[in-house]
């Protein structure tokens, strides 16, 4: 098989002359992600080798380096503070190369490996701030195609910490384009999939909502909202069915995750309807939609979470859920499945009004009595030096 001859690397690699690697950082289906040093700019940034099934025959093989190099270019269009940025599509030999922004940080799937699950008003926020770099490649004409828990990137570390930005649109294509070799294969992980895409249908911007949607499920409930399943074929059924467990955890945010996971694609919410709605549930909707998208994640005590932070030692699932995001106020927790009222775009409720206390007000009777003494004395007095 062509995948044979692949060319195997390894640290201090020159990559197309000028990026060298350093380490790796990661991989999986798609490929091998390493730390490089960009040595024309002087700059750290993360690689991807793009790697193939072993099974492709020469000629798919070559299609799909193709559509790499392609959907490569087409994701440096995005240029987003939630998203990461692609720098630079290269070949080194006939491999795919990905030059893309590195960021520090740790995945939402390692934060969940920290603890049970996260807080919904934190949750609902991070929603916001992906749906909102999603709304920009939608209306790029870019589908993501993969939005899932490891695909969504939280800074752990330095002046950027708590920042979120969606990565990997190594497999997202333009709309409307066709896809080599696509026809008979689903693209995605099947946990996050949406039910018209598990049932072979082709991933549209509607799909990108309901896979966002599953994936913010996951982050407050614990699980995906198919559940945990090793037989994959057993629950693309369940995802194709659309056969999704009610949420038990997800309070304020319920209404929200309902919506984004309606099965009929054209009943969802478009992307930028869902980043509204979710940063109004972050906040109960006393804030401004900005505030919620321009603010890195905080916990009450103005601290990163310990989930994303690096290193840092695990606490209580229970002292999580009552975490909120520093000077973002607490969304209201909800029982389960009770409805969130979703206000108009850009129009937040304002901040509860609460009146002023009078003067004197909280002051103990006793310091009362005696400085009304003190003034009837004042008064006294100064009227016999007058007499």
């Amino acid at each position: 098989m062509a995948q044979q001859g692949q060319r195997i690397v390894g640290p201090d690699h020159l990559v197309a002359g000028r990026y060298r690697l350093r380490s790796k950082l990661g991989g999986g289906g798609m490929g091998s992600v390493w730390l490089a040093r960009d040595t024309l700019l002087d700059r750290e940034v993360a690689i991807k080798q793009v790697s193939f099934p072993d099974d492709l025959t020469d000629e798919a093989v070559k299609e799909a380096r193709s559509r790499a190099m392609r959907e490569g270019r087409l994701a440096a269009r995005l240029t987003h503070p939630h998203a990461i940025a692609m720098y630079d599509v290269t070949l080194e030999g006939d491999d795919p190369w990905l030059v893309m922004e590195y960021m520090p940080s740790r995945s939402l799937a390692q934060a969940l490996n920290a603890t049970q699950f996260l807080p919904p008003a934190l949750v609902a926020q991070i929603g916001a701030q992906v749906a909102d770099a999603l709304a920009q490649a939608h209306a790029a004409g870019i589908v993501h195609r993969d939005v899932k828990p490891g695909n969504i990137l939280i800074a752990d570390r330095g002046p950027a910490a708590g920042t979120v930005k969606i990565s990997d649109f190594g497999i997202s294509h333009a709309k409307g384009e066709t896809q080599p070799g696509s026809s008979s294969s689903i693209v995605g992980t099947p946990a996050f999939l949406a039910p018209e895409v598990a049932r072979g249908g082709d991933p549209t911007e509607a799909s990108d909502v309901f896979a966002l949607g599953s994936t913010l499920y996951t982050a407050t409930e614990g699980q995906p909202p198919f559940g945990i399943d090793e037989d994959t074929i057993a629950l693309l059924h369940r995802v194709a069915k659309a056969e999704i467990m009610r949420p038990a955890r997800s309070g304020a945010l319920t209404d929200a995750l309902l919506r984004m996971l309606e099965p009929d694609p054209s009943r969802r919410p478009t992307m930028a309807e869902a980043r509204d709605l979710l940063a109004h549930t972050a906040t109960g909707g006393s804030v401004g939609i900005d505030y919620v998208l321009d603010t890195p994640l905080r916990d009450a005590d103005g601290a990163v979470p310990f989930w994303a932070r690096r290193g840092a030692a695990p606490e209580s699932a229970r002292r999580l859920h009552h975490s909120t995001v520093s000077g973002l106020p607490a969304a209201p927790q909800a029982e389960p499945l009770q409805s969130v009222r979703r206000p108009g775009p850009g129009l937040p409720q304002p901040p509860a009004f609460e009146p002023k206390k009078k003067a004197g007000a909280g002051l103990p009777l006793p310091l009362i009595v005696a400085l009304v003494a003190a003034g009837l004395l004042v008064v006294i007095l100064a009227i016999a030096v007058l007499a």
